[in-house]
């Protein structure tokens, strides 16, 4: 059948955009080469579509040399155990769901419902002795160090190591992939799709998307002749689902979730399970044999009913089994499993939760950040004042604890205060030279302290994560400050300062291709070091080589050379499948115009050099003031960073005597909404400008290119009638950063064939797409259904350029007016008037 004819199961009448996305999804995964629910229905046809034939597979069971009698009956054995399994399995869900359905009328109807299982905070109190015992460092034998491999048995335990290195430590032995030890040998391990998102909150969207829709289930009836029906077997019925996240979202023991930050979360998590804490001490709801009723309990409910993070945790609660444990025998059974970025990214997690890719589909949704994401895994920063911190902590652990250290503890222990001094030394050399610093650093000098050349650095980071000194020192040093102030308090979500220094240290095991070190200084002239990943490709290969298809979703991921020359340089051209949809909208809905002059005639540019000038920053206030008063209801304007929004705001707001012009002219058009750099405040600032709107008010928000507003959030219908970006946001091509950036890229692209003029022009391009990804992700947010309408208004004179305007979104190319920039304001307001008009009529 052809893919554009299928049945895709789509809970709505699908745009044609969105048959065309699914088709080529569906090609896509069987090659082997509303954006959410195509995802689902295009990928979950195919996989159903699969299970049929790989239980039509099963009539080919056998040896040809054996009689035909034997085979035939060994392919009936075969298909008939393969259909038990999943029609026990399909059974118990089944029953399950029907459970669920009359608790959720019960509820309804006020009936009372089943108790959760309930942890006294305070059942246990240990002595102060008890208290300081446990801070000293178990007994580190350094036989251990050849004969013990390492064994990784946390996704969330490892930062820093890369992969190359994880490979190297695992061929020199260092390495122990985890075994589960009650592992269900009977589990089959179905074919699956895994699906990837940045954030939580995108997740939970997802997990919603996959509750619409309905795909029958796979499995086929026998027929008289042994051979196996391949219509699916109705009725239709929820995909067996599985999400997978982090301990602070899946922990329910109260005094561990209550130390607020995932690193102090998961630390007490593992000290709670190792075998000298005190039985009364340990966490009552890890599996373990005596559970593990609860955890095949807790592995059908999950399966029988899509549930996100919110409802697994309650789930946990209910059965009384930890969630975030317990939620890893659901893996085999399951078809569609959900998880964040770095359990799929990662291979130390990937191989912590026996997560397998061979034979299965990969999604990687919002892609754009990808690279980004991946650079920033294995990137490290650590502050000098932080080395300061933790030398002093180590300090205070070594006068209580150094004669009781015995063997190997005293001297890694002492490794670690060499390579620490080693480096606050160097930093205090450079911030004694100067108080601003930025530029790649000298690995030689920075280890070039006493007796630093002698330490086995791969040794150093093995023990740093065995003995866990980074929490024992911490811990200690926080008894301490209790021990001396009754009033001082914990911080509840700080992460431990000598983990981000062990953190740090594990990169210097690192291959020196992989990145490099910077130097930088913050404001207030603190300095610090920063290791940088430079080269995503290798991370992500093997992921491309496991995995049956791997997919990269967006909705704005143009341009997209950098995924072919940056992230997949090495697979051939025919491997690859770009789609780029268009927009459900037609056309006439959209007005997309490039304004390169302001009121006044003055060249809009907001390049670094020219965009403080009293002048730009009047002219672009009386730009928006003017856009304000003729495109009604919601207009969002995007910033190239928050200083500048700041900078503009405050020239805007100054008064000449009792006279503040800009400003006062803004907020009697509308009322103005600022956005911040911190997060906090972000629901309370879209909350009160919906508000705003749906009074009549009409409602202007200053946000910011790559901010908060920027990504995630859509500004539908009257939200967005109207989305303006201010100039070009390019990162600072003169930081140490971008310039070993762009270096790398010349150099890859001359080893790869090319000669230096290439080598430039790569470096260029790489330069350009990420500031354009960052604008078509800002432009993106308005325009979110097929009866949307709205402007996007792009102000600067370099919009205007073929070579700007080409790495837009399609969508937006299609709707695009003014390309050469030639008209005037007078002229783009007329436009835009008319276009609004035309709406209305």
């Amino acid at each position: 059948m052809d893919a554009l004819t299928k049945n895709f199961h789509h809970p709505f009448k699908p745009y044609d955009i969105q048959l065309e996305f699914m088709s080529a999804l569906y090609d896509c995964i069987e090659d082997g080469q509303g954006k959410s629910l195509s995802l689902i229905c295009g990928s979950l046809t195919w996989l159903r579509e699969q299970q049929v034939k790989e239980q039509a597979s099963l009539e080919d069971y056998g040896h040809d040399e054996e009689p035909v009698w034997v085979i035939a009956h060994k392919r009936k054995e075969a298909l008939e155990l393969a259909r038990k399994r999943r029609q026990d399995l399909e059974g118990r869900l089944l029953k399950i769901r029907e459970k669920e359905r009359q608790q959720k009328l019960r509820y309804e109807n006020g009936e009372s419902h089943q108790k959760r299982i309930k942890l006294d905070p305070n059942r246990h109190t240990r002595t102060a002795a008890d208290e300081e015992a446990s801070y000293l460092l178990d007994d580190y034998d350094s036989e251990d160090e050849t004969t013990k491999p390492r064994i990784f048995a946390d996704p969330e335990e490892v930062g820093g190591v890369s992969t190359k290195s994880f490979d190297l430590l695992n061929r020199l032995g260092m390495i122990q992939n985890p075994i589960s030890e009650a592992e269900d040998t009977q589990t089959l391990d179905e074919t699956k799709i895994f699906y990837c998102s940045r954030t939580h909150s995108q997740l939970t969207q997802f997990a919603n998307e996959v509750r619409r829709v309905k795909i029958p289930l796979a499995l086929q009836a026998m027929t008289g002749s042994g051979k196996a029906e391949s219509k699916p077997v109705e009725p239709l019925v929820e995909m067996k689902y599985l999400s997978l996240g982090s301990r602070k979202n899946l922990c329910i023991n109260p005094k561990v979730l209550r130390l607020g930050s995932l690193s102090m979360i998961n630390e007490r998590c593992l000290e709670l399970q190792k075998s000298e804490t005190p039985k009364d001490d340990r966490c009552p709801f890890i599996p373990n044999q005596e559970n593990e009723t609860l955890v095949n309990d807790f592995r059908d409910h999950t399966l029988a009913v899509v549930r996100d993070i919110e409802e697994m945790g309650a789930l946990g609660k209910r059965v009384g089994v930890c969630p975030y444990y317990a939620s890893r025998a659901g893996i085999k059974p399951s078809e569609l499993v959900s998880l964040p970025y770095p359990l799929l990214l990662q291979k130390t997690a990937r191989e912590a939760l026996d997560i397998t890719l061979k034979g299965h589909v990969v999604i990687i949704d919002e892609a754009h950040n990808l690279m980004d994401a991946i650079s920033s895994m294995y990137s490290v920063k650590i502050f000098l004042s932080q080395l300061e911190r933790s030398r002093s902590q180590l300090g205070v652990y070594l006068q209580r604890f150094r004669n009781k250290l015995k063997g190997r503890n005293r001297v890694y222990i002492t490794q670690v205060v060499r390579l620490v001094d080693s480096m606050i030394s160097y930093l205090n050399s450079i911030s004694a030279k100067s108080k601003s610093a930025d530029g790649l650093v000298d690995i030689n000098s920075l280890m070039a302290g006493k007796g630093v050349d002698q330490i086995n650095l791969y040794k150093l980071s093995r023990y740093l994560q065995e003995s866990k000194l980074a929490r024992k020192v911490d811990g200690y040093n926080m008894y301490q400050k209790q021990s001396k102030n009754s009033t001082y308090e914990k911080p509840s979500s700080t992460m431990p300062v000598l983990t981000q220094v062990q953190s740090f240290l594990q990169t210097l095991v690192n291959p020196a291709a992989d990145g490099r070190y910077f130097l930088s200084s913050n404001e207030g002239g603190d300095l610090s070091l920063k290791y940088m990943l430079l080269d995503p490709t290798y991370h992500f290969k093997e992921i491309v080589e496991e995995a049956r298809a791997v997919i990269l979703a967006g909705g704005t991921m143009s341009p997209m050379e950098d995924y072919t020359h940056h992230l997949f340089p090495y697979l051939p051209p025919h491997r690859i499948k770009i789609l780029s949809c268009g927009h459900v909208i037609p056309v006439e809905n959209l007005l997309a115009l490039p304004v390169t002059k302001g009121p006044t005639g003055l060249d809009f540019d907001f390049t670094f050099e020219r965009r403080n000038t009293p002048g730009m920053i009047d002219a672009l206030g009386v730009c928006i003031m003017r856009l304000s008063q003729i495109i009604p209801d919601g207009l969002v304007v995007f910033f190239p960073s928050y200083v500048y929004l700041e900078q503009a705001t405050s020239r805007w707001k100054t008064c000449v005597g009792n006279k503040c012009t800009t400003w006062s002219d803004l907020v009697k058009t509308k009322a103005v909404f600022l956005d911040n750099k911190d997060s906090i405040g972000v629901e309370d600032v879209l909350r009160d400008y919906t508000h705003a709107i749906e009074a009549g008010k009409g409602g202007l928000l200053l946000s910011v290119i790559g901010g908060k507003m920027s990504e995630g959030i859509n500004f539908s219908d009257k939200l967005g009638r109207g989305v303006v970006v201010v100039g070009l946001p390019f990162p600072n091509i003169h930081t140490a950063e971008w310039k070993a950036k762009l270096e790398y890229i010349e150099n890859t692209t001359v080893s790869r064939g090319g000669n230096a003029a290439d080598g430039k022009m790569a470096g260029r391009q790489f330069y350009e797409n990420a500031c354009m990804r960052a604008v078509n992700q800002s432009v993106g947010r308005a325009i979110r259904h097929r009866n949307d309408y709205a402007t996007i208004i792009m102000l600067d004179r370099r919009y205007n350029t073929p070579r700007i305007q080409e790495k837009l979104p399609a969508w937006i190319q299609k709707s695009l007016q003014n390309r050469d920039g030639s008209e005037s304001f007078v002229d783009i307001l007329s436009s835009i008037k008319g276009f609004f008009d035309s709406k209305t009529a």
